[in-house]
């Protein structure tokens, strides 16, 4: 069965450019202009994927993918005209799982669509973790789905507890991107291999304001192990 995939831009050159690359690309698309009619289609027939503009009128693409977020985890690509790194941060936040801005190459929008169905296709259970892990003044409660540092709980997505909680589960081994992305999929969570830099940039900004400086280590080439967390 080829790909579900709906297309939601109000505009119609863009939307037609987008379908006519990934239909030639052996995918079923569905385009659609609002945000509250891609709520209807996505109520009637969940697709595989949704490529998302963010500046949609009325409802934008990020409250749109907001509102996703609440009944389904649908791997989403946003589109923008806008290549700040504040609007890549909000859209990882919203639940995002790629950014491409405008104009964009057609064959490099279909590579990442296929990136990101590949990986939700061969998303697979990992090794059970603990209900309750600890490191350092770090301990993370998996039940309740919160993180404390010494006193301080720390406000993660979903995205960034999954991060965390892999990190914790392997404490003294250093986690390649890929690696973070598999335990991301495991929980039914789609992010791009480009945008892993972004949610650890995100961690460490939320711990440093508790005081914790170095919940996350960089290992140059390799990848990320968890820090010390104040042991």
């Amino acid at each position: 069965m080829p790909r579900h995939i709906l297309v939601v831009d109000d505009d119609p050159h863009i939307r037609d450019v987008i379908c006519f690359a990934l239909d030639k690309a052996g995918m079923e698309t569905e385009p659609v202009a609002d945000g509250m009619a891609a709520l209807e289609r996505v109520e009637r027939r969940l697709p595989d994927l949704i490529v998302l503009d963010v500046g949609l009128p009325e409802m934008d693409g990020l409250e749109l993918c907001r509102r996703l977020r609440r009944i389904s985890d649908v791997p989403v690509l946003f589109l923008s005209a806008r290549d700040e790194e504040i609007d890549r941060i909000l859209g990882l936040e919203m639940g995002g799982d790629d950014y491409v801005t405008k104009p964009f190459s057609p064959r490099e929008l279909v590579a990442r669509v296929n990136v990101i169905l590949r990986r939700a296709r061969s998303a697979a259970p990992g090794v059970p973790i603990p209900a309750s892990l600890s490191h350092g003044h770090l301990v993370l409660e998996r039940s309740r789905h919160t993180v404390n540092f010494g006193d301080r709980e720390i406000d993660l997505t979903s995205t960034e507890f999954t991060i965390v909680t892999a990190l914790m589960t392997r404490p003294t081994h250093v986690l390649n991107r890929n690696q973070l992305i598999d335990a991301s999929h495991a929980a039914h969570i789609h992010i791009s291999d480009r945008t892993v830099d972004s949610h650890v940039r995100n961690i460490r900004a939320k711990f440093a304001v508790a005081g914790c400086t170095d919940v996350i280590e960089t290992v140059h080439g390799i990848g990320f192990r968890l820090g010390r967390c104040g042991a």
